[in-house]
This record gives structure tokens, sequence and C-alpha cells, in this order.
């Protein structure tokens, strides 16, 4: 998701860029080596399911809610 393949245009790395600050602005926990090592959606929620003490069905809300209009 927010980690970096090669051959990604300067446009996609720039937005994933933009992606993972919003997340670490809005989950404060979340560290930059967090995000790098995330590759699915389930993975993201497990995560913030976890270091945010949430249920998996609150914690995939949040997600989705956050992911609304972004494109990965």
């Amino acid at each position: 998701m927010f980690g970096f393949q090669g051959g990604e245009t300067a446009e996609a790395v720039t937005r994933k860029k933009g992606y993972l600050r919003d997340a670490q602005k809005h989950w404060k926990f979340l560290t930059h080596y967090d995000l790098s090592t995330i590759r699915t959606k389930g993975q993201f929620c497990n995560m913030i399911k976890v270091r945010a003490s949430l249920s998996e069905e609150q914690a995939t809300k949040d997600v989705d809610a956050w992911m609304a209009g972004k494109v990965f």
C-alpha cells in the first residue's frame, strides 16, 4: 500500500508519500517504517486495531473512512 515498488511514476510516489504523512497525522502512533511495510488493507486494519486497541470492526471502519477517495 504505502511501500514503494520499482517502476512507479513520480506522481504515484508523490501521492503515496502524501498518504503516508496523512496517515501519520491521523494515527500518531504509526511510524514511517510501520507504514512502509504495509502491503494490504488487511495489514493496515490489523495494525490500527492492535495499536489503538480497537475492535476489528471499528478499525476497519476507521481505515475505510480514511481511505475514501484515495488511490493506492
